[in-house]
């Protein structure tokens, strides 16, 4: 490993799966490590600090979902998780324990290496050019974008960068609706828009944290940020 390579925890109990992800993102050049159960997970975390955390929810010891909790608590770190279940209300479950993205199996290395990639860009990408003014209130919300931090009735309220990315680009554009496909170009990096049911998971996680007035869904068409809040 050297010392600017992106380092990986992989946390998959199955090790066909772990082993082929692992000699994947290897090959593409990453720093991995393998562990397959929920307590070996938070320690190899601890120690290791990894860049992301591609991260299975069905483990043994403890489930994805509480690794999540445990590492976040611990240390802010992008999270994409792996699951077998194409349920909407895990997924929701798991964004909103701080994960960033999810991969539902089966999947193919190819669409793993560029959704990990695409998170570690919107982790490691200089701000945009900076607003008027960093912090910005609309109504009890209070939003640091230089600093990354949100507030609501003077409470922190912890977003993972993704939530986080997706509630300035709303702002930005307050009053204006933006399609799926927009909001996926601007906060996924997204050409296609083959992902729109992650834009609508990510929406229901921030209204879970920041309560159900703030963002409008236009239907059929995309979401705004309410100008009446």
């Amino acid at each position: 490993m050297t010392e600017n390579q992106t380092r990986l925890l992989v946390v998959e109990d199955e090790p066909t799966i772990a082993r082929a992800v692992a000699d994947r993102l290897a090959a593409e050049g990453f720093a991995v490590d393998v562990v397959g159960d929920g307590p070996s997970a938070v320690e190899r975390a601890r120690a290791f600090e990894p860049h992301l955390i591609v991260l299975d929810v069905m483990l043994p010891g403890f489930d994805g979902l509480e690794v999540c909790r445990r590492v976040q608590a611990e240390r802010p770190v992008p999270v994409l998780m792996l699951t077998a279940r194409d349920d909407e209300t895990d997924l929701l479950v798991g964004l909103g324990v701080g994960a960033d993205d999810y991969v539902t199996k089966p999947f193919s290395m190819r669409e793993l290496v560029a959704r990990v990639r695409a998170v570690l860009r919107r982790v490691d990408r200089p701000p945009a050019s900076a607003p008027k003014d960093d912090a910005v209130r609309v109504g009890p919300l209070e939003v640091d974008q230089r600093g990354r931090r949100v507030r609501l009735d003077g409470h922190d309220v912890h977003l993972t960068p993704t939530e986080f990315d997706l509630l300035v680009c709303l702002l930005r554009n307050r009053g204006t609706v933006l399609t799926r496909a927009v909001l996926l170009e601007q906060v996924w990096n997204w050409a296609d828009a083959s992902g729109t049911r992650v834009v609508d998971s990510h929406v229901k996680a921030l209204r879970r944290k920041l309560g159900q007035g703030l963002i409008r869904t236009v239907h059929g068409v995309g979401y705004s940020l309410d100008t009446a809040s």
